[in-house]
């Protein structure tokens, strides 16, 4: 195998891993999302009611998987120059669908980005900065349900299209030379076939 096979191989390796992890993340905080419930200060007169949080660990899950997608994307992006500093990429249907993949990814990648901080500042919020609430609003606030899900949906189609990016990528970016020896050698393969024709 070449060093190029190899480098290809360690990159979707890491690429898909990243992913992977951002993903048990995002899911493990969507699973330990802070929930408060009500709870009564019998020490005042007023019986005033405050909410109690669980731990705010799904803030740190949260980031973690923010972090993950991150370095998944970094990497990438450096293997390929971000697609428009490297070497021009051969015209045809590679080049077509790398730039399709690349697009894609990105606005998914966004997108996961989004929900991952989202969630876990809101759920810092609610976790650490609510405290008494109104006597006629009887209900703590806390993360909407879904939102670590979304992202971590987001996640893995970020990391399906970041494969299939690549994939086009290097196909897009073989040497020319390579590609145009392959036509010189069909095209005499074919002219000795037509002469025992």
């Amino acid at each position: 195998m070449s060093q190029q096979g190899r480098s290809s191989t360690l990159v979707h390796l890491l690429v898909v891993v990243l992913s992977l992890v951002a993903f048990g993340f995002a899911v493990a905080a969507e699973r330990r999302r802070s929930v408060g419930h009500i709870e009564i200060d019998a020490s005042q007169a007023t019986n005033a009611t405050y909410c109690v949080y669980k731990s705010d660990v799904a803030t740190g899950y949260g980031v973690g998987a923010f972090l993950f997608l991150l370095s998944s994307e970094t990497i990438l992006m450096v293997v390929t120059s971000c697609m428009c500093f490297g070497r021009p990429l051969t015209p045809g249907g590679d080049r077509a669908w790398s730039i399709i993949y690349f697009v894609s990814s990105w606005l998914t990648f966004l997108v996961a980005e989004a929900c991952l901080v989202a969630g876990a500042k809101q759920n810092a919020y609610h976790t650490k900065y609510r405290g008494m609430i109104l006597a006629q609003n009887f209900s703590c606030e806390s993360l909407r349900k879904g939102v670590f899900i979304a992202g971590a949906v987001f996640v893995v189609a970020t990391m399906i299209l970041n494969v299939y990016y690549y994939i086009y990528f290097s196909k897009a970016t073989t040497a020319p030379g390579h590609a145009s020896s392959n036509k010189v050698n069909h095209s005499s393969s074919t002219v000795g076939m037509a002469g025992y024709a």
